[in-house]
């Protein structure tokens, strides 16, 4: 169907749609929540235009009358089926719960925990690059990206370790700290949520892992946490750690906005990543003599 007189074209539309996305998610990036409304209203109005332009009035024949009968929902079997998430979704979800970078494996066992389904380990050996190249192909085209923890000392991605791109700069910077107060913080936030309802035996083994590297966590059955007594125990030794730990980001994350570009910000600067390959190879003895 061709467009109403007046309307601008699809492919036109979709450019303006695609760029008026990136524009929001930059302000949104950038702290600036006057101009991401500004820019949520002309995307609102640019996706109503081209509903116009592709669909055509919604009264026309073949369209669904917005007053009929809702269908009847699908077998729950089905539905378990449409639920199945990609596995980006499925990470995000983890690192949600987490609050904190976290490794493919520890990423995986959260999820089993937590979520139905599993998420397959070989699916994850690649996706910070994937999540890499479609940012630069395309920067801010998605509402989150999946990048790298950015080591507090040369800015460089930290081996193994996966963000969410909407998280503060401070929250996905590691310094020499942040492995034991993120420790910690995860230990927290696992333990409230297990709190919530009965945990699963998944859950359960999770929670102690956790519990059975923070003193004071462990009081009843080995194999068993009360998730209240790991919350507690979890928050007191945090407590030492999280100030010392939070001047090292926040000196860091000001760094990064000085010195890296966008794309630089979420995956981290390559050229700081072999420059810190290269003083690790020298200072193990590897370099040429």
């Amino acid at each position: 169907m061709p467009p109403s007189p007046g309307v601008p074209a699809p492919d036109a539309l979709e450019a303006r749609i695609a760029e008026l996305r990136a524009g929001v998610r930059r302000a949104m990036a950038a702290g600036d929540r006057r101009a991401a409304r500004a820019l949520r209203a002309d995307l609102r109005r640019a996706e109503q235009e081209w509903d116009a332009a592709v669909l055509g009035d919604a009264d026309e024949p073949g369209e669904p009358d917005a007053h009929a009968p809702a269908e009847a929902p699908a077998p729950a079997g089905n539905q378990g089926l449409r639920g199945l998430l990609p596995v980006r979704d499925q990470v995000h979800q983890a690192l949600t719960l987490l609050g904190v970078p976290a490794a493919p494996k520890l990423i995986g066992s959260v999820y089993a925990a937590f979520f139905p389904g599993e998420i397959p380990g070989t699916r994850l050996t690649s996706l910070r690059r994937d999540e890499e190249r479609s940012f630069r192909t395309a920067p801010y085209a998605r509402p989150y990206y999946l990048c790298a923890a950015l080591t507090a000392d040369l800015l460089a991605p930290a081996r193994g370790l996966l963000t969410v791109s909407t998280w503060p700069l401070e929250q996905r910077i590691v310094g020499p700290l942040s492995p034991r107060t993120d420790f910690l913080s995860s230990a927290i936030r696992l333990a409230e949520h297990a709190g919530r309802t009965a945990p699963s035996p998944d859950a359960q083994r999770l929670l102690w892992r956790f519990a059975s590297n923070i003193p004071g966590a462990v009081t009843g059955t080995v194999g068993t946490v009360d998730p209240a007594v790991l919350a507690e125990a979890a928050r007191a030794e945090l407590d030492v750690h999280r100030e010392p730990d939070r001047r090292r980001r926040a000196s860091a994350a000001g760094r990064a906005r000085a010195q890296l570009d966008d794309a630089e910000r979420l995956f981290g600067s390559r050229l700081r990543a072999l420059q810190d390959s290269a003083r690790r190879r020298a200072s193990s003895g590897e370099t040429d003599r």
